[in-house]
């Protein structure tokens, strides 16, 4: 039997640390893990450290395609049972909100097939996650199929109170279960 795939997107924020955490519970549990990084999510954490936990090459460039025979981006969407951003920036849902494809991350997310279950596990301050904007990307991503992972009430890394801390990577890991066990 085929192990579910999921694809793990990973943007620029302080909480990208904590994807090393959820790479390695959602391995554990039996997951293929494909982690894909920003080039932002690159200075928090290493793409050495989640390739050595998903046991598996981590993808950080679009442009960089190690079999000839296939289009990197394409064959990665098609391959995906699912597909989590976590932690995901206000830049990344805006980005996704509105179509663009600059990166490996935005490129993948708009060659998923429609029916490809989406995660999306927003981490930012308090004033990014709820100014109007965002909520706009948020609910135009709902609208298209994504299901949001809300973020905690927490103190937060620049010394702000409110919601904008990433979900626990056990929240985080029951809301990829539920998903999963509908497929």
């Amino acid at each position: 039997m085929r192990k579910t795939r999921i694809l793990l997107g990973v943007s620029g924020s302080i909480s990208a640390y904590k994807a090393a955490d959820l790479t390695n519970e959602l391995t554990k549990i039996g997951y293929d893990v494909d982690v894909l990084m920003t080039q932002n999510s690159q200075a928090f954490i290493t793409p050495l450290t989640l390739q050595s936990l998903s046991k598996r090459a981590v993808h950080t460039d679009v442009m960089s395609e190690q079999n000839p025979a296939f289009i990197n981006h394409i064959e990665l969407a098609k391959q995906a049972d699912l597909f989590v951003i976590a932690p995901a920036t206000a830049n990344i849902i805006a980005k996704l909100a509105n179509g663009i494809a600059d990166d490996l991350l935005t490129t993948i997310a708009l060659a998923l097939e429609p029916s490809t279950p989406k995660l999306i596990a927003p981490a930012m301050n308090t004033k990014m996650y709820l100014h109007p904007l965002t909520q706009k990307n948020l609910q135009q991503l709902k609208d298209i199929g994504y299901q949001e992972i809300e973020p905690r009430q927490a103190l937060l890394a620049c010394g702000d109170f409110g919601p904008g801390a990433l979900a626990t990577v056990d929240t985080i890991i029951k809301e990829i279960e539920a998903v999963v066990s509908t497929q």
